[in-house]
């Protein structure tokens, strides 16, 4: 719960604002322990809409997240602490979910939570696995500005790339669209014309025809029941995967070999764990150390549990080369190869900053080939069904020529 305040601060000045609680006396304690004399705590004041808003958990813009971090960057590397970098924050945000982020973030650091323990309790936002390890690692070695602002930098390039295949599927999306309508007024106006046609005439409708009748009554008739399945389903395999780590395990596998997409998986998570470690090396944070926090970084289970198990052969002497060899990393060889050189020049920080960057580069490469073949995919699909429903229609027109 948010609870608006008003009362006098430690040096005796006015203050008011808003505070997130999970009870009024809870707020109060809150109040009290940094200092606030209020002289009333009540319910913010929302409407129904924002307060069933508030019962779910939503996730902030790729882009709110970028400004956030490149925001709060600026104001911890000019020298300002962090609470306060908040409280800046705070005074310019709009009043709303991100606004009651800012609010328990501020509110959880004030009571001596690090940065990242505040993230990771607050139940306002849902943020990314990833984005909450690299603060977390940024942290423990006194990073924190340098890596908001690369993570800023990061979510601002999958900001374009989200656009980019946005304005890619615009098209291909209006075609669909336009076809479902086609098909909608051919099966509920021209189709049981006809149908009526060879009833009359106690003629059978050619077998492609019955089908695309019997499919189009099925879902008429049982529209809700399908959306209800369907719905069940997507919630169920989004469940599976938050909870039970095995089907997490399963999913993150079969998409690594998926075709394209896997090698976008791979490349992807290898980049994010190559950045984070040169960063901490270049840093003089001991590689023992580096392997272990970055493993975290990685969201692809089956990587991350290769990465984490070579971690330990690190700990216990081996080149990280070796030990991702004993570790059975079969996902990049390229990689393998730059780690071991990189070892034996004794530049493993620049190697795998190159090796970020490489990657950066064909994950671009790879997306523009995939959206420059996708519009093409997606019309001729919806060609080919268009075509399909269309000689379904013909058919009986057709057989009714022969026939006479």
């Amino acid at each position: 719960m948010v609870y608006a305040y008003k009362g006098l601060s430690k040096e005796g000045k006015k203050v008011a604002g808003r505070i997130e609680a999970p009870t009024i006396e809870d707020a109060k304690k809150r109040l009290s322990a940094q200092g606030i004399l209020y002289e009333y705590v009540k319910n913010s004041q929302e409407t129904l809409l924002s307060r069933l808003n508030r019962l779910r958990v939503t996730q902030l813009s790729t882009k709110e997240l970028s400004n956030f971090s490149r925001n709060l960057s600026i104001y911890i590397k000019a020298g300002i602490p962090l609470v306060k970098s908040i409280r800046l924050l705070k005074t310019n945000a709009e009043k709303g979910k991100y606004a009651d982020f800012l609010i328990a973030i501020e509110t959880m650091i004030e009571e001596g939570k690090s940065f990242y323990g505040a993230l990771e309790a607050q139940k306002t936002i849902l943020l990314p696995s990833f984005y909450k390890q690299s603060v977390k690692v940024a942290e423990e070695n006194g990073l924190l500005d340098v890596v908001l602002i690369e993570l800023s930098s990061f979510l601002k390039q999958q900001e374009q790339m989200t656009k980019q295949v946005k304005k890619a599927l615009a098209y291909p999306m209006f075609i669909i669209l336009v076809s479902i309508i086609m098909v909608g007024v051919m099966l509920t106006m021209v189709v049981p014309k006809i149908t009526s046609m060879f009833t009359q005439m106690k003629k059978e409708v050619p077998p492609l025809t019955q089908f695309i009748i019997d499919a189009g009554d099925f879902v008429s008739a049982h529209w809700m029941a399908l959306a209800m399945v369907l719905a069940g389903i997507i919630y169920g395999f989004g469940w599976l995967k938050r909870h039970v780590y095995k089907f997490r395990y399963w999913v993150n596998k079969m998409m690594l070999y998926a075709p394209l997409f896997g090698r976008l998986i791979r490349t992807s998570e290898l980049a994010r764990f190559a950045y984070i470690s040169s960063m901490l090396l270049r840093s003089g944070v001991p590689f023992v150390h580096t392997a272990k926090l970055s493993a975290n970084i990685i969201e692809n289970a089956p990587i991350q549990e290769c990465i984490s198990e070579a971690a330990t052969y690190v700990v216990e002497g081996k080149k990280f080369s070796q030990a991702l060899l004993k570790a059975h990393f079969n996902y990049d060889k390229a990689f393998l190869q730059a780690v071991a050189l990189g070892e034996e020049t004794s530049e493993l920080p620049q190697m795998l900053e190159n090796l970020s960057q490489l990657y950066a580069s064909e994950n671009k490469d790879t997306t523009e080939i995939f959206l420059s073949l996708l519009e093409p995919i997606l019309i001729l699909t919806v060609g080919l069904i268009m075509g399909v429903i269309v000689a379904a229609m013909l058919l009986p027109i057709f057989s009714l020529n022969i026939g006479a």
